[in-house]
């Protein structure tokens, strides 16, 4: 009798180690070599897990939703507090954003959007970004009075172009840790519910 594959789980098991490697190498200078070497394994078997180097990459991309998503899932989950959950997301995330570098992925995918695969794995990511996003700002504004507030779309497509300018912020030195903090908080809550 064949052994089931074990596919699925291997790549769950090493793409956090190629995700990192991307995230500190960027696209182009995190060769397979390289990426196989991270991961501890011969080139070979990441070519058993994923078609190429570019497969890898959008994995990659996907991982960096999915990791933020599933912080986001647990934050969500905490009781402890009346604060709502978009609240408690944009407070977790006015302390911890871009604090494990995954965003970099992001930064390297752009300068890559040449390749249709990576351009549509990039829309596919912030779409999922904005959708998650517009969720829990309907949620937060369910039943309370909006009139002057941006939209729900606009108001999200706007965080995660805060988010963005906070991981500039960062890469570049432009502000303090705090000062990065306030401005993620204050122009979140803005965002939000109207009160900076």
């Amino acid at each position: 009798m064949p052994r089931p594959s074990q596919t699925h789980e291997k790549r769950e098991q090493l793409l956090p180690l190629v995700a990192q490697a991307f995230a500190e190498l960027g696209y182009r200078r995190a060769t397979t070599a390289v990426l196989a070497q991270r991961c501890e394994v011969r080139v070979n078997i990441l070519y058993r897990l994923w078609a190429d180097k570019k497969a890898m990459f959008i994995a990659s991309i996907d991982y960096v939703y999915e990791q933020a998503v599933g912080i986001w899932r647990e934050v969500l989950a905490e009781t402890d507090d009346d604060t709502g959950g978009a609240e408690r997301l944009l407070r977790h995330e006015a302390e911890h954003y871009g604090e494990s570098g995954l965003h970099r992925i992001i930064f390297a995918g752009l300068s890559e959007t040449h390749e249709p695969e990576i351009r549509q794995a990039l829309r596919d990511m912030y779409g999922r970004f904005h959708r998650f996003i517009r969720g829990q700002i309907a949620d937060h504004r369910d039943g309370h009075e909006t009139t002057g507030l941006l939209g729900e779309t606009v108001a999200a497509w706007a965080i995660v172009g805060l988010g963005n300018v906070a991981n500039i912020s960062r890469e570049l030195g432009l502000q303090t840790d705090r000062g990065r903090k306030k401005m993620f908080s204050q122009a979140g809550r803005l965002l939000l519910d109207g009160r900076g």
